[in-house]
């Protein structure tokens, strides 16, 4: 089996001898500022105390790392979605030829936070929606900007707002999100879980990832909350 990507592999070494609040002095990519975006015209009418989506943007540590501190979030878990069960372990997804995209699955109280609202936070902050197969270092088709989407409101919504989106132009290149359809989830390894808040000196976390946190909470301090809802134990 495949070891962990040359990068990735490296940092985990240098993660040993980061001092707390110091970053080692490597560039793994230029964290991008968040775009301050309209709400959804449209919003899906609640059903339920709890509604989950599955998002992919990139690396999954920041993704959920963004999503455990926005209010009304019950669970945020990075994983694999777009493949086969028998191929989701990161060792196989990262070859990118197994249909994954690391991904997180967001479990919601709709009656705290809607769908259009988490859709709101995952383009203008979560990730960039306009990198195709890429997000800041990582390529492929595992790191692909895409919405896994579990009913025909979820798919309208997401629709509607990426037509609105691009409409008025609230970034500088068309949207390539792809709004796939749900065919199964699959929880990545323990060790992937709360990386973001496990490792806030991890320098990939440093430089791409907490800024985003703190993009969050300067665009939507109505919505941030200060304490992550983390993944527990045994998942």
């Amino acid at each position: 089996m495949k070891a962990l990507l040359p990068w990735r592999q490296t940092l985990l070494g240098l993660a040993v001898a980061v001092v707390a609040g110091q970053c080692m002095a490597f560039s793994f990519g230029v964290a991008e500022d968040a775009v301050a975006i309209a709400p959804p015209a449209l919003d899906e009418t609640p059903k339920a105390n709890s509604e989950t989506v599955v998002f992919a943007g990139g690396c999954f540590w920041g993704v959920q790392g963004v999503f455990q501190h926005v209010k009304g979030v019950k669970n945020a878990v990075s994983g694999y979605a777009g493949g086969a069960a028998n191929t989701a372990q990161y060792e196989r997804v990262s070859d990118g030829d197994t249909g994954h995209a690391e991904s997180v699955e967001v479990t919601f109280d709709p009656a705290q936070v809607s769908y259009g609202t988490l859709l709101q936070i995952y383009f203008s902050v979560a990730h960039n929606p306009t990198e195709l197969n890429r997000q800041g270092p990582d390529t492929g088709t595992q790191y692909r900007s895409a919405i896994f989407v579990e009913s025909a409101e979820q798919q309208k919504v997401a629709q509607a707002y990426i037509t609105q989106l691009d409409a008025a132009h609230s970034f500088n290149k068309p949207i390539v999100t792809k709004l796939e359809t749900y065919n199964g989830f699959y929880p990545a390894e323990a060790y992937h879980q709360n990386f973001l808040t496990e490792h806030p000196t991890y320098p990939y976390i440093v430089i791409n990832d907490l800024p985003k946190v703190a993009q969050l909470k300067q665009l939507y301090p109505e919505r941030y909350q200060e304490k992550p809802v983390l993944v527990k134990a045994g998942l």
